[in-house]
C-alpha cells in the first residue's frame, strides 16, 4: 500500500492535474507530506463577529454576518445588467440568463441589526453569483475600506454561519499562507488552501511518524509530532498553536545541528591530517622580528590552530575577525608552521586587488625568514607561470598567495600541507573542493577559511556548524574609533570643504558608489557624473583623483589603485570593489553615496578601509532624500557602533539570514521551514547544546532509542553535505 503522505496533491478535491501543477511551479509542493509540512507565516484571528456599525476604516479585517439584501451586476459605464432583491423580483434585466463577459463587477448590499455595507467583486464573478442568495445570511471576511458614504469589502471570504456545515475557519485562528499573484488570479486563494490542508490532513495526519523519541519529548515538554502538524494549520487556541510552534521549531533546529555535530565528530576522528609537531624556525624568526606585539586574542587563535595542526587529524577551522583584527597576521604565522613541518601553504583570495595586497604584507613579513612565497593571478604572464609552477612543484616556493588561478589543474604542489581561504563565502562550492585535492598522497591538506565578514552567532552555527570556530574579539592597540557622520545629499558643499581640509593635512579620501547588478548601467552612469564633479570640485594641480570599478581592465586598476596607495591620487572613486583588503593608512576619509542602498554588514567592511593609521578618521555616509524608515535604522546603527558583530545580528533581524552581505552565495545547509536563525537564537543555542549531550553519550546514535533520529537525518532535508565546501 502507497503511503498517502506521498500522494500527489492533485487527488485533493478541486485541485487537479492543472492545478497541482501550478501549485508545484509556484510553490514547490508536489505530494500530501509536502502541503502539510507548509507552514502558516501568520494567523488571522477569526474568533469574533464585529457589526457593521462599530466597523472602522484603521482596522486590517473584520468578520460580519449579515444577510444579502440585494445582488446587482453592473456593465460598463456603470449600467445596470441584473438586480436581485429579497422578494425575488428583478427590477433590471428581466429573467433572461447573464452575459458575464459583459459584467465589469458584482454590487452586494448586505445588512446586520446595526446597518448595512456593500461588498464588491471585480473577479470571480460567474463563480460568485450563484451562490449569493438574496435573504440568506452569511460570514464575511475582509479587509474594511470607505467608499463614497458607506464601508465596503472587495473580494471578502465568504462562509455560511457556524451551525451549518463547512463552518472551516469560523470561529478559529485561520493560517495565512505564503502566496504568489499566479496562483491567486488561478482561484488558489488563501481560503482553497485552507481545505487543501484541512483534506490533506484528514487524509494523512494518522500516517506521520514521530520524529524525536519519547525520551526527547519528555525532557524539552514537547507536544506529539501529528498534535503539532494539526495545530500549526488549525489551531484551537493560542495556547495550542504555541505548542505547536515551539515543538516544530525545536525539532527543524535540533535536528540540523545534530546533523552538523555528527558530521564534525565523524570528520574529527576519521579526517586524517598531517601531522605538523613543532613551530620551526621560519616561525620563530618571524614571530621574533614582528615590531608590535600580538593581541591576547591573535595569541589564543593561534594556539587554537596550531593544537589542530599537530593532532593528526585535518584542521577544518573558520576563523571569524572583525575589519583589522589581524587575521593575515595569523594566516601568514600559520602557514610558517606548515613550512616549519616541511610542507607548503596556499592563500587564496577572491580578487586580484585583495591577493595582491595579502602578497605584499606576507612578503613584508617573511623578511627575515628566507621563506619564498610568490603570487599567482589572471595576469601573471606566461613565462612567470612556467616559473611559478616549477618552484611550487620543486618545493623552492614556501608560500603561494593567489586567486582562483591557484585551482587550475596544471598547478601541481610539492607537498601542500595548509589551504587558507579568505572571504570563503565569494567562492563557488566546486573551486573550494578543488583545493582540497591539491594535497599528496590523498592526504588533504589542513584548511583555514578566513572571514572579515562578522556573521551572527546563529549564522555560524548554522552555516559553519561542522567547524571548529575561532574568533579574533580584540583590535591591535593603537587603532583609533572611526567616527561616523550620516548627512543629506543638500550638504555635499560642506562635504566637500571637510575633504579638502583633510586632504590638506595630508591625508587622502575615498569616495564609494553602490553598484547593484540589476540596475548596473544606471549606477555605472552616476559613478561617472560622480567623478565629473569631483574633478571639477577638485581640480589639477593641486588635487589628483584616481577611478577604480569592474568595467576597467585590471591593468588600468591595478594602475589607479597603486596611484592612489602610494599617494599619488588624493582621492579613490570607487564602486564596491574596495570593499575587502585594501590598506591604505593614509586614507582618513570613507564618503559612502546612496548609503541606503547598501546592508550594514557592507558598510562596516567599507568603513573598516580607513582607521588604519596614526590619524583621526571619519565615515560619512551620505544619503538620498527619500529613504525609507529602515534605511534609516541601518544608518542610525551604523553611528552607534562600531561592533562587526552587533551590526550583523541587527542586520540579519532586519533582513533575514538569507539576504545578508557575504552569505547569500553561501546558503544555509537546510532550508529552514518554520525556525528562524534571526529570531531564535536563544531555542538553537538549547538545540545545539541538547544535541551535543546526546551525541556524547552516544557519538554514532547506535543505541535503538535513537532509531527515529536515525531515520529523520537520513531524510533529504538534513543529508546535509559531507563537509563544509559542499555547502552552498
Amino acid at each position: 500500500m502507497n503511503n498517502p503522505l506521498d500522494s500527489s496533491i492533485q487527488f485533493l478535491p478541486g485541485i487537479g492535474p492543472t492545478r497541482a501543477a501550478l501549485i508545484d511551479r509556484e510553490l514547490g509542493l508536489k505530494t500530501f507530506g509536502d502541503l502539510i509540512g507548509f507552514y502558516p507565516f501568520r494567523y488571522i484571528d477569526r474568533s469574533g463577529i464585529t457589526s457593521i456599525s462599530s466597523i472602522t476604516s484603521s482596522e486590517a479585517a473584520v468578520q460580519i454576518m449579515a444577510r444579502i439584501v440585494r445582488v446587482r451586476l453592473y456593465g460598463v459605464g456603470s449600467n445596470i445588467i441584473y438586480d436581485r432583491v429579497p422578494d425575488g423580483t428583478v427590477p433590471q434585466g428581466g429573467g433572461q440568463a447573464v452575459k458575464f463577459n459583459l459584467v465589469k463587477r458584482m454590487s452586494v448590499i448586505v445588512q446586520d441589526a446595526s446597518g448595512e455595507m456593500e461588498l464588491v467583486w471585480f473577479k470571480g464573478v460567474k463563480y460568485m453569483f450563484p451562490k449569493m442568495a438574496t435573504g440568506g445570511t452569511y460570514v464575511f471576511f475582509g479587509k474594511p475600506s470607505v467608499y463614497g458614504q458607506r464601508f465596503n469589502m472587495v473580494h471578502p471570504e465568504v462562509d455560511v454561519p457556524p451551525s451549518g456545515p463547512g463552518t472551516m475557519g469560523v470561529g478559529t485562528l485561520t493560517g495565512v499562507y505564503t502566496s504568489t499573484e499566479k496562483l491567486k488570479n488561478s482561484g488558489v486563494t488563501g481560503k482553497v488552501m485552507n481545505r487543501m490542508m484541512a483534506s490533506a490532513l484528514d487524509q494523512c495526519l494518522q500516517y506521520v511518524p514521530e520524529s524525536l523519541p519519547d525520551y526527547i519529548l519528555n525532557a524539552k515538554g514537547l507536544v506529539p509530532k501529528r498534535f503539532a502538524l494539526r495545530n500549526i494549520h488549525f489551531p484551537k487556541s493560542q495556547n495550542d498553536l504555541s505548542k505547536a510552534v515551539r515543538r516544530l521549531k525545536f525539532e527543524e533546529l535540533f535536528l540540523l545541528q545534530l546533523a552538523l555535530l555528527k558530521q564534525k565528530y565523524v570528520r574529527s576522528r576519521s579526517a586524517v591530517g598531517i601531522p605538523m609537531p613543532k613551530v620551526g624556525e621560519a616561525f620563530n624568526a618571524c614571530y621574533n622580528a614582528l615590531p608590535f606585539d600580538l593581541t591576547g586574542a591573535q595569541k589564543r587563535v593561534i594556539k587554537e590552530i596550531r593544537s589542530d595542526m599537530m593532532s593528526g587529524h585535518q584542521m577544518n577551522r573558520l576563523l571569524q575577525g572583525d575589519v583589522g583584527s589581524g587575521k593575515t597576521m595569523v594566516a601568514v604565522l600559520s602557514a610558517l608552521i606548515a613550512v616549519g613541518n616541511g610542507c607548503q601553504a596556499c592563500i587564496m583570495a577572491p580578487t586580484e586587488v585583495l591577493a595582491q595586497q595579502h602578497f605584499a604584507n606576507v612578503q613584508k613579513y617573511l623578511a627575515p625568514t628566507g621563506v619564498k612565497a610568490a603570487l599567482l593571478t589572471g595576469s601573471t604572464s606566461a613565462k612567470d607561470r612556467r616559473i611559478l609552477h616549477e618552484g611550487l612543484e620543486n618545493g623552492s616556493i614556501g608560500i603561494i598567495i593567489g586567486t582562483h588561478a591557484l585551482i587550475e589543474d596544471n598547478v601541481t604542489f610539492h607537498r601542500l600541507g595548509l589551504a587558507i581561504i579568505d572571504e570563503q563565502h565569494r567562492f563557488g562550492v566546486e573551486q573550494r573542493a578543488k583545493l582540497w585535492t591539491k594535497g599528496n598522497s590523498g592526504v588533504a591538506p589542513h584548511i583555514l577559511v578566513m572571514t572579515a565578514t562578522p556573521i551572527p552567532r546563529t549564522l555560524a552555527m548554522t552555516l559553519y556548524g561542522d567547524l571548529d570556530v575561532s574568533v579574533i574579539d580584540e583590535l591591535p592597540p593603537g587603532r583609533k574609533p572611526i567616527q561616523t557622520l550620516q548627512i543629506a545629499e543638500g550638504k555635499r558643499p560642506e562635504l566637500y570643504r571637510f575633504m579638502k581640509s583633510q586632504i590638506a593635512k595630508g591625508r587622502q579620501v575615498f569616495i564609494v558608489y553602490p553598484l547593484i547588478f540589476e540596475n548596473e548601467k544606471l549606477d555605472y552612469k552616476a559613478l561617472e557624473e560622480g567623478y565629473e564633479d569631483i574633478v571639477e570640485h577638485f581640480p589639477l594641480p593641486d588635487y589628483k583623483v584616481a577611478i577604480v570599478h569592474g568595467q576597467q581592465t585590471n591593468e588600468v586598476k591595478q594602475f589607479n589603485m597603486d596611484a592612489f596607495s602610494s599617494g599619488r591620487a588624493n582621492i579613490l572613486v570607487s564602486t564596491t570593489v574596495i570593499e575587502v583588503g585594501v590598506d591604505v593608512p593614509n586614507a582618513s576619509v570613507m564618503v559612502i553615496e546612496n548609503v541606503e542602498r547598501f546592508g550594514l554588514s557592507q558598510l562596516h567592511q567599507l568603513r573598516g578601509r580607513v582607521g588604519r593609521g596614526a590619524a583621526a578618521s571619519f565615515c560619512i555616509l551620505v544619503k538620498g532624500q527619500k529613504i525609507s524608515r529602515e534605511s534609516q535604522k541601518r544608518i542610525d546603527l551604523m553611528c552607534a557602533t562600531e561592533n562587526g558583530f552587533e551590526l550583523a545580528e541587527e542586520d540579519m533581524k532586519l533582513r533575514g539570514p538569507g539576504d545578508m552581505e557575504g552569505t547569500q552565495q553561501s546558503g544555509l545547509p537546510v532550508s529552514l521551514g518554520i525556525a528562524s536563525l534571526a529570531k531564535d537564537g536563544m531555542l538553537l543555542q538549547e538545540a545545539r547544546e541538547y544535541a551535543e549531550s546526546i551525541l556524547k553519550d552516544d557519538p554514532e546514535l547506535t543505541d535503538t532509542k535513537n532509531a527515529p533520529l536515525v531515520q529523520e537525518l537520513k531524510r533529504g532535508k538534513y543529508k546535509v553535505a559531507k563537509n563544509f565546501s559542499q555547502i552552498s
